[in-house]
């Protein structure tokens, strides 16, 4: 999933097997702080690309088998030498998060789901690198599992992307149900509003679901973890649509109520 998910979804949970919560925890580490050097704080735009670039030059000296300079860098190539991750997969969730920097809008569905390639799937074939679970079709359910989980992010997070001057929803999407910009600023959730945003509802749960058998395909505690995961989305998507998307006024989160019903669902899965 993208590490804007962390909010919602655990990371390195007491379910996760004890083998694993140490590298998830270097992993998120690294993506959490490349995403707030994208996100947070004052830098200027060419700042917070010189700081993405740097950790960019870290990850060429780990796969040289250099020393990284980064502080943090050093726990992330140990857990890359000891785990025999691919660098490729770090190297894109930087590409992601500086194109952050650099794009605020994103004309077709394809293009926000390109975006999803780089800024979520990275971390789900992560994980399943950490599993040793690398056939073809675990790869795709991952795939479809944390697009899913950044498309419900982005449903959840229209009002505050749109204060950093950012929309992750297709712009062709928006034409063509009559939805402007204005109206996004005005929060306004009248007229073709709930139309188009129970489409967005329907095809993240589509996808989300499309990459839930991996849940069984994953054994023991790391597929139970995996079919919590899913619960948590489907959960945050039965929020969204009951307020039918009006994520100006309230934006949905989970609470301590939706962990149990997440646990069941995810027992029975």
């Amino acid at each position: 999933m993208g590490v804007g998910h962390y909010e919602n979804f655990p990371v390195a949970s007491i379910i996760l097997p004890a083998r694993l919560r140490e590298p998830v925890t270097w992993i998120y580490r690294f993506a959490r702080e490349a995403d707030d050097i994208a996100d947070e704080g004052d830098s200027s735009p060419q700042e917070r690309l010189a700081a993405l670039a740097e950790r960019n030059t870290d990850l060429d000296r780990i796969e040289r088998g250099e020393a990284p300079r980064l502080g943090l860098y050093a726990g992330v190539a140990a857990t890359i030498r000891a785990h025999r991750l691919p660098v490729q997969l770090f190297r894109d969730l930087l590409d992601a998060f500086t194109q952050d920097v650099t794009t605020t809008r994103y004309a077709t569905f394809a293009d926000v789901m390109d975006y999803c390639r780089r800024s979520a799937n990275p971390v789900g074939r992560l994980l399943l690198h950490l599993e040793g679970e690398l056939a073809p079709r675990s790869l795709e359910l991952s795939d479809h599992i944390c697009s899913s989980l950044q498309l419900i992010n982005f449903l959840q997070d229209i009002a505050i992307d749109y204060r950093k001057n950012r929309i992750y929803l297709p712009q062709d999407d928006m034409k063509r149900h009559g939805i402007d910009e204005a109206r996004i600023a005005r929060g306004d959730v009248s007229g073709p509003w709930r139309e188009f945003i129970h489409t967005q509802i329907a095809r993240a749960r589509d996808m989300l679901l499309a990459g839930a058998p991996l849940g069984r395909v994953l054994k023991g505690r790391f597929g139970l973890e995996l079919r919590l995961i899913v619960s948590g989305g489907e959960r945050i998507l039965d929020k969204l649509a009951r307020i039918d998307g009006d994520v100006f006024r309230h934006r949905p989160v989970l609470r301590a109520p939706d962990w149990p019903l997440m646990l069941m669902r995810a027992m029975s899965r």
